[in-house]
């Protein structure tokens, strides 16, 4: 009786043991990555778009050649060149000449007047090395007032011709007849100069 009330007990023992779950088998944790080695994503602004335009073609025009000089006869020379504005103090200077004591002249002797202005200028001492320097020598040009110059009538014909002659004798476009004469009076006086006469053109008298 005692074997088989053991038996049934060791046969309880068993059955026991086969309904006891099996230990739950947990992985190990994934060991910490340090974050100085980490790899972090980075983020990337995205950048405009940029759409090229094509550029517009340019065109260059050609520039003035400024270098030619005109070129004819004195009528010629003086229709190129006639202008309001002489460009500077000292052509200024030797338009105003020009046209106070020539201004009715014939082109040819207005040139001779810009001239024979011209020559003082150049004369190496005698007369003032400028043209204004030689209008404004005391007691030699009658229209002098002071140190200013006098007024002119700009938009006048005859003032434009005059600026064109005094370009012409300042640039050595055109020769005149008095060739290196230095002294001038109009014929209705008689100064009696003991000097050469070189030329007679107009109303003037040319001398050296």
């Amino acid at each position: 009786m005692f074997a088989s009330i053991r038996s049934a007990l060791l046969v309880l023992a068993a059955l026991s043991a086969s309904s006891v779950a099996p230990a739950q088998v947990r992985s190990a944790p994934e060991p910490l990555i340090p974050v100085a080695s980490a790899s972090l994503p980075v983020n990337i602004e995205p950048q405009p778009l940029v759409i090229e335009q094509p550029q517009a073609e340019v065109v260059t025009q050609p520039e003035a050649d400024n270098s030619v000089r005109p070129q004819g006869d004195l009528t010629s020379l003086v229709a190129q060149l006639r202008s309001s504005e002489p460009g500077s103090r000292e052509l200024e200077c030797l338009a105003v000449g020009i046209y106070f004591e020539s201004k009715s002249e014939p082109l040819t002797g207005q040139l001779a007047v810009g001239q024979v202005i011209a020559n003082r200028a150049n004369s190496n001492g005698r007369f003032p090395s400028s043209y204004c320097g030689v209008l404004f020598q005391r007691s030699q040009f009658s229209f002098i007032r002071g140190r200013s110059l006098p007024t002119v009538p700009r938009a006048g014909r005859q003032w434009q011709t005059a600026v064109a002659v005094a370009k012409i004798v300042d640039q050595e476009l055109k020769g005149s007849s008095v060739g290196n004469a230095l002294f001038f009076h109009a014929k209705r006086v008689s100064p009696n100069w003991r000097l050469k006469r070189v030329a007679s053109i107009g109303n003037h008298i040319f001398y050296r």
